[in-house]
């Protein structure tokens, strides 16, 4: 898709103030997947030169420009730390439903930032804690859990002029134990139902978190790992039908049905005893 209407590629260190018809340019996979006639002009991240990813005790500081072949490399790198978080990363890259020219080109922040209900950065960050970066264009930062960053399909919290700095994935959700079970209705198409789950700390506390099959991520969480009656009830009660997906790929009781039955998936294999 050209972006007819762009007249302008500006330096994203720009201190010009932001206008309508202004966006952030990163990877630019999403902004060229559909018309756009609105664009006027582009502001390129890519002149900050961000690094990739940055490990450190806390976890792992993943930039928004980091792209998903980048993020894969990393995850299935012999010997790195936190295998069990890195599988879950690893699966998720693997969900993008597209060609490997946009492995190569789609960015972390921008798949983010779509907002897209198959979305698997957003699968991937809601499962690991994640909390994003947010700055705006007077340098002010704020920090914003990524369960909350997406409000609806195609939509943010994020104000006019901020973008997505980077994204934090805390040490403590990567060493816990996680899986992913996901559907889609064609081998390399979108997800239609994905769920995950991580159980850590003391006591196994196990969060399952839905995306996918709803207009925003949905997660329940329990102290223990429930029965599958717990689990069935608790997801029930925080998928009322509003929440659910309902498009040409599929209908809101079809989607709650994959839901729960991922999440049984889930719930077993992170209920076994090691």
């Amino acid at each position: 898709m050209d972006l007819t209407a762009v007249r302008e590629v500006v330096d994203g260190r720009s201190a010009a103030p932001w206008r309508e018809g202004d966006a952030w340019l990163a990877g630019g996979t999403a902004l060229f997947a559909e018309p756009r006639p609105g664009l006027r002009r582009l502001r390129d991240l890519t002149a900050h030169g961000w690094p990739p990813l940055t490990l450190t005790g806390a976890g792992i500081e993943v930039a928004a420009t980091c792209t998903i072949t980048e993020l894969l490399a990393f995850a299935e790198a012999p010997g790195a730390p936190w295998p069990s978080g890195r599988a879950l990363i690893a699966d998720c890259c693997r969900a993008f439903s597209s060609s490997f020219k946009v492995w190569n080109t789609a960015t972390v922040g921008g798949n983010l930032c779509a907002a897209l209900p198959a979305g698997p950065m957003t699968s991937m960050a809601v499962a690991l804690s994640g909390t994003c970066r947010v700055r705006g264009l007077d340098g002010a930062e704020r920090a914003v859990p990524v369960r909350d960053l997406v409000v609806g399909p195609g939509s943010t919290v994020l104000a006019p002029g901020e973008l997505l700095r980077s994204l934090t994935l805390p040490a403590g959700a990567l060493a816990s134990r996680s899986v992913m079970r996901r559907v889609s209705t064609q081998p390399w198409g979108r997800s239609v139902a994905l769920v995950t789950g991580i159980r850590g700390g003391p006591q196994g506390r196990l969060t399952v978190a839905v995306t996918a099959a709803t207009t925003r991520p949905v997660t329940v969480s329990f102290e223990r790992p429930p029965s599958p009656d717990e689990l069935r009830g608790h997801l029930v009660s925080a998928l009322p039908r509003r929440l659910l997906l309902d498009d040409v790929h599929g209908r809101p009781p079809w989607r709650r049905h994959l839901v729960v039955h991922l999440a049984e998936e889930v719930r077993g294999a992170l209920a076994e005893e090691r």
